[in-house]
């Protein structure tokens, strides 16, 4: 089994998982993080650090977001690992909690 990384994250960009992973499985987008599935380990340690509450194990994904286990499947191998804590977008907050976010995912990685 492995974890999601869900719509609540999109232009949130926590970064509190990554630095709980043993196995560095994050990857980061522009303005989203994303879970290799190859990579995670289903330790459940992301799922209490993640302050926007998006990351679930694959069997707990909510209705509706299904879409998310094949979303972080395609775009975690094109993106970088982020293995340390980075600052969120400044307007994070602002963000945390709207829904339908998908149409604002960017799938570039970062650099």
């Amino acid at each position: 089994m492995t974890h999601v990384v869900t719509d609540n994250c999109i232009k949130c960009k926590y970064t509190d998982c990554v630095e709980v992973c043993p196995v560095d499985c994050f990857h980061e987008g522009a303005n989203f993080l994303a879970i290799d599935p190859l990579e995670c380990i289903d330790c459940t340690l992301c799922v209490a650090e993640c302050p926007a509450e998006a990351i679930f194990a694959e069997d707990d994904v909510p209705a509706g977001q299904e879409n998310f286990l094949q979303i972080n499947a395609e775009l975690a191998p094109s993106w970088p690992v982020i293995a340390a804590r980075i600052e969120p977008p400044a307007d994070a907050d602002q963000w945390n909690g709207v829904a339908n976010k998908l149409p604002m995912l960017e799938r570039q990685g970062t650099k």
